[in-house]
């Protein structure tokens, strides 16, 4: 294959990361609004938005080149599915935050692990393998469900709140960017360090949306939040331009 040829991922750039944090976001006003304001629980919830990412994600490895709409699609669905499997986790199974985030954690390295072993990398820039596209989406289902699990842990648990939190998340990626500038750390390490961090951001910020106001929270609904966010993400995707990343052989 041509040294120049795409991946189904797109080109990481500020746009990429300024979209993440508003589809994690959406993740967590759009699981809660299924799990939460319908009723539905997060057992329910979960297998709804399970069964949704799997659609998702056959589509995007089925699919024979990068497709802006059905890689964040996908995304999104990881990040709901992340929300109520980390509730699911947290809450329903009884080991709390702590006890989920670290069970998500090594879920989390052993993916990596996995892939890395399996693989040879864990770039999905490195190849074009359905099974290097199989462990890049599981891997992002992990690190979307241990950010909510943290930003969970963080706002109610550790009591920084949801602003507090924000903060907290906000400057480890801003490390992470003057790791990238200023350092040699290797790019895949910062860029999964990243990836699982917008996670909790989002998710803080999610909540700091719906939550009523006795909570910390500006209590807007769910729902509406919901529809903002996504609109917001279809325009960015339409405004925004976005390339496939160029394949490293």
């Amino acid at each position: 294959m041509n040294k120049d040829a795409l991946a189904k991922v797109p080109e990481v750039t500020i746009g990429f990361w300024i979209i993440k944090v508003l589809v994690t976001t959406l993740g967590e006003t759009g699981g809660d609004a299924v799990t939460m304001s319908m009723q539905l629980g997060y057992a329910a919830g979960s297998v709804i938005f399970l069964l949704l990412f799997v659609a998702t994600v056959a589509a995007q490895v089925g699919a024979r080149r990068f497709h802006p709409y059905l890689y964040w699609a996908a995304i999104i669905a990881s990040t709901t599915v992340g929300t109520t499997l980390a509730d699911l986790v947290d809450r329903s199974l009884g080991i709390g935050y702590a006890g989920g985030s670290t069970l998500l954690a090594l879920a989390l390295l052993a993916s990596l692990a996995l892939w890395k072993r399996s693989t040879g990398s864990v770039d999905m820039g490195s190849g074009d393998s359905r099974k290097a596209e199989s462990f890049y989406w599981v891997t992002i289902l992990f690190s979307q469900t241990l950010g909510t699990a943290l930003g969970d842990w963080t706002a109610d648990t550790a009591g920084l709140g949801y602003a507090g939190s924000a903060m907290a998340f906000g400057s480890l990626l801003l490390l992470v960017a003057l790791a990238y500038f200023r350092t040699g750390i290797s790019r895949t390490v910062l860029f999964w360090a990243a990836f699982v961090l917008t996670r909790p951001l989002g998710a803080v910020v999610g909540d700091f949306l719906d939550k009523p106001l006795q909570q910390g929270g500006l209590d807007v609904s769910r729902y509406a939040a919901s529809a903002a966010l996504l609109g917001l993400v279809v325009m960015l995707v339409l405004a925004l331009p976005h390339r496939a990343a160029q394949r490293a052989h």
